[in-house]
């Protein structure tokens, strides 16, 4: 009997997004687990310096490096440093997003464009453009929400991205598999980040207790969590696992 662990030494991943909150747990993650880690940002800010600063401890080839994954020719930057860093990938996970509350009868159609552009096309063209970078038992990995499935009043363009994740990810994990590609997509439950540490405390309080009683395992997800489901998908252990939508979401109802 074949045994597994999740040590990934040796191997090359690229985040986006990755200097806080989840990315931020699953740069770390993958980095302490023995992969080679390239991540993502937008604006300078102590999350980088301090992302920077823990990669450094564990001695290994990581880079923190300005890409607004929106724009099209960032992601060619980005997956070209990753092709001049490692020469390879063998994980992709495509976490950057943005998510912003608006009525959808006064959504503007740059905010839509906005969201679309980060949230669904920039991981269409990382996917096309690190393909070159692929082998057989490369993983890539993206972000949704188990929002998808209910609906969230003010958040339709957000939603609508996240879901159009799942039907990409099917697709690519048909057409990808004969080079031993897989594709998979986590469906993230309520994660506990710095965004829900900076509301005001009462209405914070409220969030957590709401979503709290919403989960069977009665409390709210963090970052590790998160890293541990990317963990097992980029190793070995996941081999035979593809074109799957797994929730880590804590049994929410």
């Amino acid at each position: 009997m074949m045994e597994f662990d999740l040590d990934l030494t040796g191997r090359k991943a690229l985040v986006t997004g990755g200097t806080r909150g989840i990315g931020r747990g699953v740069v770390l993650a993958l980095a302490r687990a023995g992969a080679d880690v390239l991540t993502c940002y937008r604006q300078e800010s102590e999350a980088v310096a301090s992302l920077r600063r823990e990669l450094k401890e564990t001695g290994r080839d990581h880079h923190v490096v300005q890409a607004d994954v929106a724009h099209p020719e960032a992601v060619t930057a980005l997956v070209d440093r990753c092709r001049t860093e490692f020469g390879k990938l063998d994980v992709i996970v495509n976490n950057a997003a943005t998510v912003s509350h608006i009525p959808h009868e006064k959504l503007p159609l740059e905010e839509w464009n906005r969201t679309l552009a980060t949230n669904l096309t920039a991981v269409h063209l990382t996917i096309q453009s690190a393909l070159p970078l692929l082998s057989a038992g490369s993983s890539v990995i993206s972000v949704s929400s188990k929002s998808i499935e209910v609906g969230i009043p003010l958040r339709a363009h957000y939603t609508a991205t996240k879901a159009a994740l799942h039907g990409l990810n099917r697709s690519l994990a048909r057409e990808h598999g004969s080079r031993g590609i897989r594709f998979n997509v986590l469906s993230l439950g309520m994660i506990a980040t710095e965004a829900l540490a900076d509301l005001p405390e009462e209405r914070r309080a409220q969030f957590v207790e709401h979503y709290t009683a919403k989960t069977s395992l009665g409390r709210l997800g963090t970052p590790a969590d998160v890293a541990g489901a990317v963990l097992w998908l980029a190793s070995d252990a996941s081999r035979y696992v593809s074109g799957a939508i797994i929730p880590v979401d804590g049994g929410i109802q």
